[in-house]
């Protein structure tokens, strides 16, 4: 026998339409806050220089980097492969100067890594003062 009644128990039910509600404000934001960049074309004019020669500067270090991504310190050729020996030789010639500037002579076709691999040794030796040296076009 029964005394109580049956109470009436509703179904759970999912609502989507909160979700979708919140769904659509993050695809809006994402939307509104996205840069759209086409890096495919990019074009790049470099300048050329056009000025004066610079006079020659008593503490320095010369490093030239060629075509082929070899490196040559003061004049010498040295056969270093990375950043931290580079760094060392830089520190070892620097030692005695104050405050040098690292000048930078790349080739027109050396590796982007070759220059990279300069400046961040000379980052490691401490030196903050970098510079490039270009090449004055022919008139």
């Amino acid at each position: 026998m029964r005394l109580r009644p049956r109470a009436y128990r509703e179904e759970p039910e999912i609502n989507f339409i909160p979700l979708i509600d919140v769904l659509l404000v993050i695809l809006i934001f994402l939307m509104v806050t996205t840069t759209y960049s086409r890096y495919a074309e990019l074009q790049i004019n470099l300048p050329t220089a056009e000025a004066e020669r610079q006079p020659d500067r008593i503490d320095q270090i010369d490093v030239a980097v060629d075509s082929q991504g070899n490196y040559s310190v003061n004049k010498k050729a040295v056969l270093l492969t990375g950043s931290a020996p580079l760094s060392q030789e830089m520190r070892r010639l620097g030692a005695a100067m104050k405050d040098p500037v690292v000048v930078i002579s790349a080739d027109a076709r050396a590796p982007h890594q070759s220059v990279i691999t300069v400046m961040e040794a000379a980052r490691m030796a401490g030196y903050g003062k970098i510079t490039f040296t270009t090449q004055a076009t022919p008139k």
